[in-house]
């Protein structure tokens, strides 16, 4: 049978390939972007004692109220945007699902979303199957900043929608107050739509703060913003994120929702609830926890030949690796997992047109142990 694909760009996912390279040559795996450690205790058993409970039937198709109403809690405590949790917040089978919906909810057939490379592999097929068209914008390197007068060259009459990702994956960069205020200035006065990709909220370091879209009242009225439990609260396989946009955002996004997933996983969103009621301490203390992490790996690789890309939110660590091999990232990757036993991304997969830099993506969101095993072998090359 011959079926003419929707996709023509796409294949199996460079994520999906480097965690089965790393299973058959037995390497330690700083790939795919998980954590190798457990969520809270407390989250576990709030699981365990939902569905002990009978919490295992359909949910709410918006998502269980008292999880939509801390999650309004939330918003406001941390941003100060004041969310409607019945109209203005919808729980989602993860963040992927929640993007996906977002853009086919309000991208039309001929419609351009600008997203900036490098950016998750997600977003464009998201665009392409609703028959809009993704619009490229590199990113400033070797600060990985936008380039926000590239940004507004990019704009045109058929521009729907702008992607921004803060903290931003792959390289960590983070936006300011100012980069708030220049992608509102872009936006004024148009119909062009924003979606803030901000499932690592809560992991950026050095004390900034998180410049979410919703602490700006501007951007907040035209934005859907996503969020991600499982980066938050280690637990990616349970894949339960969320969306909060404005009433009439939301009402579109969830007609493409219920008919997407309908519900997302009951007993998690109430032991999600139950968290966030009763432990905000663990993602107030999440940015401590993660620095933690980012400083011990760039110390193990201290000694290396890789050159350490600054990193100020989310869980990766870039390297240069260019004092050890001429050959492209994604080679270097298939040659790094064979004969150092240790997995990475090339970032050359978040891109539609790579720049020449040698540049490859580390998870940091690992044990002690892992971490130690994957540095040694880094630093014997």
């Amino acid at each position: 049978m011959q079926i003419e694909t929707k996709l023509p760009k796409v294949g199996t996912t460079i994520f999906t390939v480097m965690s089965q390279l790393a299973v058959q040559h037995n390497a330690v795996n700083l790939g795919q972007g998980f954590p190798d450690f457990d969520g809270p205790q407390s989250l576990r058993d709030a699981l365990a004692e939902a569905m002990n409970s009978g919490r295992n039937q359909y949910a709410p198709m918006t998502g269980i109220p008292k999880l939509r109403e801390q999650i309004a809690q939330k918003t406001e405590r941390l941003y100060g945007r004041k969310v409607n949790a019945d109209t203005d917040i919808t729980v989602t089978s993860g963040a992927t699902e929640a993007i996906f919906a977002a853009v086919a909810a309000v991208v039309r057939p001929g419609d351009e979303v600008i997203v900036l490379d490098p950016c998750y592999d997600c977003y464009e097929p998201a665009i392409d199957l609703v028959g809009g068209r993704a619009v490229h914008v590199p990113l400033s390197l070797p600060d990985f900043s936008v380039d926000w007068q590239r940004v507004k060259d990019a704009i045109t009459p058929r521009t729907r929608m702008i992607m921004v990702n803060s903290p931003h994956n792959p390289s960590g960069a983070v936006f300011s107050a100012q980069d708030l205020d220049t992608l509102a200035a872009l936006t004024r006065d148009t119909e062009i739509l924003v979606l803030s990709d901000e499932v690592y909220e809560h992991i950026i370091f050095d004390g900034l703060p998180h410049q979410s879209v919703l602490r700006h009242a501007e951007l907040a009225d035209r934005s859907f913003v996503v969020s991600s439990f499982g980066k938050t609260y280690h637990c990616t396989g349970w894949k339960v994120g969320y969306c909060v946009a404005p009433r009439t955002l939301s009402a579109e996004f969830r007609k493409v929702h219920q008919y997407l997933t309908f519900c997302t996983f009951s007993p998690a969103q109430w032991a999600f609830a139950h968290v966030l009621e009763h432990d905000p301490q663990h993602y107030l203390d999440l940015p401590a926890f993660y620095q933690e992490k980012r400083d011990h790996f760039r110390d193990l690789l201290q000694g290396s030949r890789f050159q350490l890309l600054p990193v100020r939110g989310a869980y990766f660590q870039l390297v240069d690796y260019s004092a050890i091999s001429d050959k492209d990232d994604l080679n270097f990757c298939e040659w790094l997992v064979r004969e150092a036993g240790v997995a990475a991304i090339p970032v050359s997969a978040f891109y539609e047109t790579a720049p020449a830099a040698k540049i490859i993506r580390f998870c940091f969101a690992k044990n002690d142990k892992t971490l130690a095993d994957a540095a040694e072998r880094l630093r014997a090359l």
